[in-house]
């Protein structure tokens, strides 16, 4: 199957590449995670706890090619496929799993979308019906680009909400793997390569650090999955979230092109506007 790659013009460009999107790249491993072969699949193949801002860098690049690469898109979906073509095993509850199932691999995938509209809700300008069957559309081209089987991926925004209500009140589940991450993002480790005399500095820079993308990765949870979770969130954790949202959703737009968007996507945003 030939997919498009998006290019300007497309709400993906103008929104993957960035920063704000690592307000929600928590919440989304925990998403995910949840889906109990994902979870599963995660646990025993991901280096995320062993090398959590390795795999933080890969998944970013990664993300940022099936929108800002071109033709390389298709390529890294079929690089993506491959790597996960082994992730098979069975759980610790005795049930088999396997990372390319055709459930699993589109709700990682499809479960992006709603983070896509939640950022947009919280940290910017909330989508309207139109931006949101339009973004939609554009998942569903990504989806083609991750080779996500078509009769996985709902037909439209309507029955994605169906879908996405459906799988958190019918499949997803807490899983050790969700939690694992939660308590991985309140402990993160010094980033590799930090200079040895900073990295006696980290002990207090990573509370800090991992305290506010625990808040953030709780806020950002659809209520219904925080209560799944058991995480308590609190009618003022929800206005200091609120002000946090304004705050950035004010700033962002005023910023430099370089510190707003990521490397990757700057440099293909710069390279399109090139006559």
């Amino acid at each position: 199957m030939t997919v498009e790659p998006l290019g300007p013009g497309s709400l993906h460009w103008e929104t993957a590449g960035e920063y704000r999107n690592l307000l929600v790249g928590g919440s989304a491993l925990v998403l995910q995670t949840m889906h109990p072969a994902v979870g599963a699949a995660v646990a025993r193949h991901s280096a995320f706890r062993d090398d959590p801002w390795g795999r933080l860098v890969r998944t970013l690049a990664s993300a940022q090619t099936w929108v800002y690469g071109g033709e390389a898109g298709p390529a890294e979906g079929a690089r993506l496929r491959e790597l996960h073509r082994r992730f098979a095993g069975v759980d610790e509850r005795g049930r088999p799993y396997h990372a390319l199932s055709g459930e699993a691999w589109a709700w990682v995938h499809l479960s992006l979308f709603e983070r896509y509209v939640t950022l947009n809700r919280l940290f910017g300008v909330p989508y309207g019906p139109d931006g949101e069957r339009r973004l939609y559309a554009e998942s569903r081209r990504i989806g083609g680009i991750l080779r996500v089987p078509e009769r996985e991926m709902p037909a439209d925004v309507e029955a994605f909400w169906r879908y996405f209500d459906g799988m958190v009140t019918g499949r997803l589940e807490a899983h050790p793997t969700a939690f694992e991450v939660l308590a991985l993002l309140r402990s993160t480790p010094p980033p590799p390569g930090l200079p040895a005399p900073l990295r006696h500095l980290w002990a207090p820079v990573g509370v800090g650090w991992g305290e506010f993308a625990w808040f953030v990765t709780v806020g950002t949870l659809p209520p219904a999955v925080r209560e799944r979770l058991g995480l308590r969130w609190s009618a003022r954790d929800e206005r200091r979230l609120r002000h946090l949202g304004r705050a950035v959703a004010a700033i962002t737009p005023r910023l430099p092109e370089r510190l707003r968007y990521m490397p990757r996507a700057c440099r293909a945003r710069r390279a399109a506007r090139q006559p």
